[in-house]
C-alpha cells in the first residue's frame, strides 16, 4: 500500500451518507458557490462533494492535524481543482475570512460542547453572503424527545464519553441561531434518523 493511501481516512459513515447530504445540498445551494465546511473529518464529504458540483469552490477545514493529513490526501488522490487545502479551523476560535455562500457542519453539533454551536451560528453568520445556508446533519432531539430509540441509545453513549456532548433539541438549535438572522428553511429527516438541518440568513 502507498503511503498517501494510508494518510487517506476513510469513514463508514461518510460512505452512507455522502449521497443523501449532496442529494439536499444540491436542492438548496446554486450551481456556484463558496462553502465552508467545518469540522470535515476524514475529508471523503468534500470529495464526494467538489466532484459532483464543479461549480462548487469546497474548503475543508479541521482542527485535528492528522485529519487535515487525511484530507490533503484525498485532495491529492481525486485532483480535483475546487477541493482546497484543508485550514486549521476551531470553530471557537479564527474563522477564515470568506465571504461563503454556505457552512456545512455534519456530525459536529452533538460531539462537541453547547459552546461550539453558539460559536457555529454566530461565527456563520458573520460570513455567510446574504441568503447563505448553515447546513447542519446529525441526530436531532424533537418536542424534547428523540425521534429513535438508537437515538436515545447513542445521546446516552456520547454523554458517557464527555458530558459536554449530546443530541441536541432542534428547537434550542433554532433559537440560537435566530437572533444572527437565521430562519430555519427546512429540516429533513435523513438516513439512520438524522436530519438535514437547512438555516438561511435573512437580512
Amino acid at each position: 500500500m502507498h503511503d498517501a493511501s494510508r494518510r487517506r481516512m476513510m469513514s463508514p459513515a461518510a460512505a452512507r451518507n455522502r449521497q443523501p447530504i449532496l442529494d439536499v445540498l444540491s436542492l438548496v445551494l446554486p450551481e456556484h458557490a463558496r462553502v465552508l465546511e467545518v469540522a470535515s473529518g476524514s475529508g471523503e464529504h468534500g470529495v464526494h462533494f467538489a466532484r459532483a458540483k464543479p461549480g462548487w469552490m469546497w474548503q475543508p477545514s479541521d482542527p485535528n492535524s492528522e485529519a487535515r493529513i487525511s484530507i490533503g490526501a484525498w485532495r491529492e488522490h481525486s485532483g480535483l481543482g475546487n477541493l482546497l487545502d484543508p485550514v486549521p479551523l476551531d470553530v471557537m476560535s479564527v474563522w477564515p475570512s470568506g465571504p461563503f455562500d454556505a457552512v456545512v457542519a455534519i456530525n459536529l453539533v452533538h460531539i462537541s460542547p453547547w459552546e461550539a454551536t453558539e460559536a457555529l451560528v454566530a461565527r456563520a453568520a458573520e460570513r455567510l453572503v446574504e441568503g447563505g445556508v448553515l447546513f447542519l446533519y446529525g441526530p436531532y432531539r424533537r418536542d424534547g424527545r428523540h425521534t429513535a430509540e438508537s437515538n436515545a441509545a447513542f445521546d446516552a453513549d456520547l454523554r458517557a464519553r464527555d458530558p459536554r456532548w449530546g443530541v441536541r433539541d432542534l428547537e434550542r438549535v433554532v433559537s440560537e441561531a435566530q437572533p444572527h438572522g437565521f430562519m430555519l428553511e427546512q429540516a429533513i429527516e435523513m438516513p439512520a434518523n438524522n436530519l438535514s438541518v437547512v438555516l438561511r440568513l435573512h437580512p
